[in-house]
């Protein structure tokens, strides 16, 4: 066996014949930056993605009539993930329904407070357009018609609290379309309701 005195020795020996590294005077980022940048871009695909759900994940039911659409309609898309207006997603749909915090009420509510809102602005933006443009008579009523898009598979509850909140005092729309394809074709056809 062997005293402390030797296992120092034994030590200071092994460390004077490795040989010193040399001292990091600088550090190279460059890969991390190269990572970072690979990472940011796949972030942004991701994010551009998810905002751009689109009709495409609506399964249309089928209609027997068809009618023209008017000029100026807002379209609302009910897809399976979100609620969305003109294409820009306002409230997450989560298993068939809005997140209770996002109803007024609660989980017993029925209209969705963010949507009433957001619609409620698109409705003032459109009248003040028809005003610029000189198109408001007075006592005209300049409430565009909302179509509404939805899959054949959405609850009946979502549905009702989408139409409750664009008919809410805030929003305002008195006028809808649900959209749905015609049987037999494969083009939309629009039916009022």
């Amino acid at each position: 066996m062997i005293n402390k005195q030797e296992a120092r020795n034994i030590i200071r020996k092994a460390v004077k014949r490795v040989p010193e590294g040399e001292e990091i005077r600088h550090l190279n980022i460059m890969p991390m930056m190269d990572m970072m940048t690979i990472l940011l871009v796949a972030m942004i695909f991701q994010a551009s993605t998810a905002a751009a759900m689109s009709v495409s994940d609506v399964d249309l039911p089928f209609s027997q009539s068809q009618e023209e659409f008017p000029e100026t309609a807002v379209t609302l898309t009910i897809a399976k993930e979100a609620i969305l207006v003109e294409g820009q997603p306002i409230v997450a749909v989560k298993n068939g329904d809005v997140d209770a915090s996002e109803k007024e009420g609660g989980a017993l509510g029925i209209q969705i407070t963010k949507l009433s809102r957001f619609l409620g602005a698109v409705r003032v933006e459109y009248e003040n357009k028809k005003a610029a443009n000189g198109k408001l008579q007075p006592g005209d009523a300049a409430i565009p018609e909302l179509f509404i898009i939805a899959d054949k598979t959405t609850p009946y509850r979502l549905l009702f609290g989408v139409i409750a909140s664009a008919r809410a005092n805030e929003a305002g729309y008195r006028r809808f379309r649900l959209i749905v394809l015609e049987k037999g074709h494969g083009s939309p056809g629009a039916e009022s309701k």
